[in-house]
């Protein structure tokens, strides 16, 4: 058996092909989980989930191509999960796109674009799982957030209105199902590193991030991912409701910092 923190627990990750979902898809499957890579990135996803059964010998991860913004495509994906793995018990919703705008010019495609696999993803995903991990006891779900969802910067007003939906419908649901031994938390990473952020000037991008974070550096996909496996394990059993920033510091200041 594989040792580690979630052994025995099974996982669904959205956006799980790339960047910061395939780090949580990876340390799932470290910790002892078995994982759907949900994802509309085919090749990448199935490449992944391809490497990571090699490596261990089994069927530790499987790829599913997935709309988040698709209730259907939800109801397949945990049924097929249920049946194939076992009972969802952890649903990581990382699953997210970044577009730039002002209020005066935000083009009304992306804007709807954002609020259907920002906002409406992680609303069908937890629909999706409750009555599973109602049934089977709880769970643990994880809704991708953002610095953005704590505090307002300018050219993502449409953006940050979907990271703060994600802050708010988490405390709802927190409410709502933690009767039921289901936790649903937030995650607000800062600037990461990541194939979403690049497509945004690259490493010139990356090189201003680093110098308005008290750290000095951005995120990798691997500085968040441990804080997925945290929430994800029974180490986390009485956090609920919360919102975590993983952001090297960059929201402990206010107007006058940085």
């Amino acid at each position: 058996m594989r040792p580690g923190r979630l052994v025995g627990k099974v996982a669904i990750v959205t956006g799980g092909a790339m960047g910061q979902g395939a780090a949580i898809v990876r340390a799932y499957v470290a910790e002892g989980a078995s994982v759907a890579v949900a994802d509309v990135a085919q090749d990448e996803g199935q490449a992944l989930a391809d490497e990571l059964c090699a490596e261990a010998g089994a069927e530790v991860a499987r790829f599913t191509r997935h709309d988040v913004s698709d209730e259907a495509s939800w109801a397949a994906l945990v049924a097929d999960t249920d049946e194939r793995f076992g009972p969802v018990g952890i649903l990581a919703n990382n699953a997210g796109i970044l577009r730039f705008g002002q209020v005066e010019s935000q083009d009304l495609a992306e804007l709807e674009l954002m609020f259907r696999v920002n906002q409406l993803g992680p609303f069908l995903g937890m629909r999706a799982v409750a009555r599973t991990m109602r049934k089977n006891g709880g769970g643990s779900i994880i809704n991708a957030s953002s610095t953005e969802g704590l505090g307002g910067m300018a050219g993502t007003v449409a953006y940050g209105a979907t990271k703060f939906a994600v802050r708010g419908m988490t405390k709802g649901a927190a409410h709502e199902l933690g009767q039921h031994g289901i936790r649903v938390n937030s995650v607000h990473p800062g600037m990461i590193d990541t194939p979403m952020t690049r497509v945004h000037g690259g490493d010139a991008a990356m090189e201003y991030g680093a110098s308005k974070v008290p750290l000095r550096r951005v995120g990798l996909p691997e500085d968040v991912a441990p804080l997925y496996v945290f929430l994800g394990s029974d180490e986390s059993s009485y956090i609920n409701g919360a919102e975590i920033a993983i952001d090297g510091g960059v929201t402990a200041t206010h107007a006058f910092g940085g």
